[in-house]
């Protein structure tokens, strides 16, 4: 599977979520090398069963030789098929504000609305050849999970998809939310000048809130909480459910949260669990 597209339109979802589902994924390979990055993994002793290689505007050289690496790709007897992820600019001018993460095009010194009219322009040979273009325009990050699988019969439709999710109350609650926790009565990191650079993902800022007795049975009430009615809501054909976690700045108790209870879900034996930092992705 080619994952190809647009920047900020869920490629990195994309191929996160086909490694969950047993590809072996590789992003930002330089195209021509494709060919030879394919025989290399075929003659390995632990071939994989389903390979996933990204290639984009970062991949550099000539996107227009995709077509025919692709044929030699083929004459090795695989059967390679391009997914294209877009969405519209205005969306993704919004997703570069909200995330404030730089264009891949920016070191040229263009503005971010040319940068991505240049990136269109040189990804258009790609989209032309696409197995498969996906719009991604009115998707979050767990429909986008959803519609990866489902688009390629890689999963049961029937099974609830969960995502965690960190936010920052200052800039707005995810409207998906389905549950939302608020965090902002725990003790902060913040304050700690060892831990303020540091995220909820880092184990100095786990190690502190897990000595906290506050966090540790705001998190426990919470997975009781979901361990009750999580089970319900799949018997009630939902197929996805977002849990969200607020903090002050969305960096350090939001975080650790969304990871804690991501990971508790693992436990319990929920097959597809997601987790998104909205300030820190």
């Amino acid at each position: 599977m080619i994952v190809s597209g647009m920047s900020g339109s869920g490629k990195s979802v994309a191929l996160n979520t086909l490694e969950d589902l047993g590809f072996y994924c590789v992003d930002n390979l330089p195209a021509d090398l494709l060919p030879e990055f394919v025989r290399r993994v075929m003659r390995g002793e632990d071939r994989p069963e389903k390979l996933a290689v990204g290639l984009d505007v970062r991949s550099g050289g000539d996107l227009g030789v995709i077509p025919d690496v692709l044929s030699e790709v083929g004459g090795l007897g695989l059967d390679p098929k391009l997914l294209f992820f877009d969405a519209e600019d205005d969306v993704l001018l919004r997703r570069y504000a909200d995330t404030r993460r730089r264009h891949p095009l920016s070191h040229l010194g263009l503005a971010l609305a040319d940068a991505i009219a240049l990136e269109r322009q040189a990804l258009k040979p790609l989209r032309q050849i696409a197995d498969v273009v996906l719009d991604t325009s009115a998707l979050n990050v767990h429909k986008l999970r959803r519609l990866v699988i489902t688009e390629f019969g890689l999963g049961e439709a029937s099974t609830l998809s969960l995502l965690f999710e960190s936010f920052a109350y200052r800039r707005g609650v995810p409207p998906d939310a389905d549950f939302v926790f608020d965090a902002r009565c725990l003790p902060n990191p913040h304050w700690d000048a060892r831990l303020r650079p540091l995220s909820g993902r880092d184990k100095d800022v786990s190690d502190y809130l897990e000595a906290q007795p506050d966090v540790v049975q705001f998190a426990g009430e919470i997975a009781q909480f979901l361990d009750t009615w999580l089970p319900r809501l799949q018997s009630d054909t939902r197929s996805y459910v977002t849990v969200a976690f607020g903090c002050t700045g969305g960096r350090h108790r939001s975080v650790y949260l969304a990871e804690r209870l991501a990971r508790h879900a693992r436990e319990r034996g929920w097959a597809e669990v997601a987790v998104h930092h909205r300030e820190l992705d």
